[in-house]
């Protein structure tokens, strides 16, 4: 189990690095995090909604993602509430003082999450933890779900992940060992300082000093590393993130919409070197690009209504009447449409808003959640394509306008409407990551061969160096040693 000084230290990188390196020993391992929260979610085979970073991670085990490696998955719709999802399946909208302070039901997640802990431990070999945040938020100890409350249910190898390049290691890895209790303590097998910058050899005297301090081994020391893409799930990435155009590529603005949702849509087009990507609020930014992308959010109506008000929305529209393209993928698509509609209050108090206007189309938000992976055709290219739905609401056209679908599913359900190939909407979630829409998007933009870039082999390649620059800065037969303990 992989747990953290802080939130942000590195744990599902390092967790995603171990599930490849384990594989690559010839074990069949599986990732698991109790409880995550995040605005980024994955539909498994089952049907079921998981947090991306444990998608990331089975990729990198190289198993089918499964509701059982994320039981619990909150997914924020405002600053005060999200929606819980359990094994996989949304039961309601829950305050966090009713989330943390309804014991009844704490109890019975915990349980949950260590049913679905030990249906992972009997398939698979062995099981890699993840913890969530600081383990030494010691207020919410008996509560916690995710940290060493999860670790003594299980007999977890637990190694405690710091991030040097914060600053203050010293302080952050002594004062959390110190506040566990001793029976916790007992499970950390070993530090692992990430993120290190410079010279390792110079840290020698610091390991030995925090070795002697905390009486436990510094296990691994890895090097910050900027040259490894594998998809982030945590929405503080966005931070990092490009904020304006380049004049050198095709310029892609993405909206950073303040509830956005299933940002990984756009890690192709990063890598895609067609593409300059770029999330951006400022209006003016929107005019310099080619192509303005509307992405997913969990609260479809709270930010049309911040578009609206911001100049976004007016910035997006005069961007099409200029000829640039422009997109919308699930609430994009929506926002896109005539209207958006709430007749039941589902996601706040407001019950309708216009939409901007490009698709002929009305969507009212319902109470079903629609979950599933789906294979399709996309308009009259041959090869299958693969996406998911991730969703609230229903969006129909609106009367005596003729039906223009985007994608034909395999099992003849339409989705999604093409006003022309400049003007588009879809609710399928990871469309972008077939070359046959890279190739559409691209067109008329770029004369590059789209079939250069393939984006399943250059994230295997991406898993295989970031297991081999994990594995090349920690002490392995400790790691071993410590699961035969």
């Amino acid at each position: 189990m992989f747990v953290g000084t802080c939130s942000d230290a590195g744990k599902s990188i390092i967790n995603t690095a171990f599930c490849r390196i384990l594989k690559q020993d010839g074990y069949l391992p599986a990732p698991f995090k109790a409880q995550n929260m995040s605005l980024n979610s994955y539909p498994t085979p089952e049907g079921g909604e998981i947090g991306r970073a444990q998608v990331v991670q089975a990729e990198a085990a190289g198993v089918i993602p499964h509701t059982d490696m994320n039981p619990v998955l909150l997914k924020p719709t405002n600053n005060k509430s999200s929606q819980v999802i359990l094994n996989g399946k949304p039961m309601g909208n829950l305050s966090a003082v009713d989330y943390f302070g309804d014991h009844l039901r704490k109890g019975e997640l915990f349980e949950a999450a260590l049913a679905a802990f030990k249906r992972l431990d009997a398939a698979y070999n062995p099981v890699v933890l993840e913890g969530a945040g600081s383990i030494s938020e010691i207020n919410l100890r008996d509560r916690d779900i995710t940290n060493m409350r999860m670790a003594m249910a299980v007999g977890a190898a637990t190694y405690l992940v710091a991030d040097i390049d914060r600053g203050g290691v010293f302080g952050s890895v002594y004062g959390t060992i110190q506040l566990l209790r001793p029976e916790e303590r007992a499970l950390i097998k070993g530090i692992i300082i990430n993120k290190f910058r410079g010279d390792i050899r110079l840290f020698e005297t610091g390991k030995q000093l925090m070795e002697e301090l905390t009486g436990i081994p510094v296990t691994g020391i890895i090097p910050y590393f900027t040259d490894i893409s594998i998809e982030e799930e945590d929405s503080v990435a966005l931070d990092s993130k490009r904020r304006q155009a380049n004049g050198n590529r095709i310029n892609v603005a993405i909206v950073h919409l303040r509830r956005l949702s299933n940002f990984t849509d756009f890690n192709v087009l990063e890598m895609d070197p067609r593409f300059h990507t770029y999330f951006t609020d400022q209006p003016d930014e929107i005019e310099k690009a080619d192509i303005v992308v509307l992405p997913g959010t969990k609260n479809t109506l709270g930010d049309l209504q911040d578009i609206r008000s911001n100049g976004i929305a007016s910035a997006i529209v005069k961007a099409y009447k200029a000829g640039k393209k422009v997109i919308g993928i699930c609430g994009g698509y929506q926002m896109m449409g005539m209207q958006v509609e709430d007749p039941q209050h589902l996601e706040g108090s407001i019950p309708l808003l216009s939409g901007l206007g490009l698709l002929p189309m009305r969507t009212v938000i319902e109470s079903e959640k629609v979950i599933r992976q789906t294979r399709f055709r996309f308009l009259d290219k041959a090869d299958l394509c693969n996406g998911y739905e991730i969703h609230m609401g229903k969006t129909s056209l609106i009367d005596k306008v003729a039906d223009s679908p985007l994608v034909v599913m395999e099992d003849g359900r339409t989705d999604g409407y093409l006003v022309d190939n400049r003007c588009w909407g879809s609710y399928m979630h990871g469309i972008l990551d077939n070359p046959a829409v890279l190739d559409y998007l691209a067109e008329g933009l770029v004369k590059e061969d789209a079939s250069l870039f393939n984006y399943a082999e250059f994230k295997e390649k991406q898993y295989d160096k970031l297991a081999d620059h994990v594995r090349a800065h920690v002490d392995m037969d400790a790691i071993y040693r410590s699961l035969t303990e």
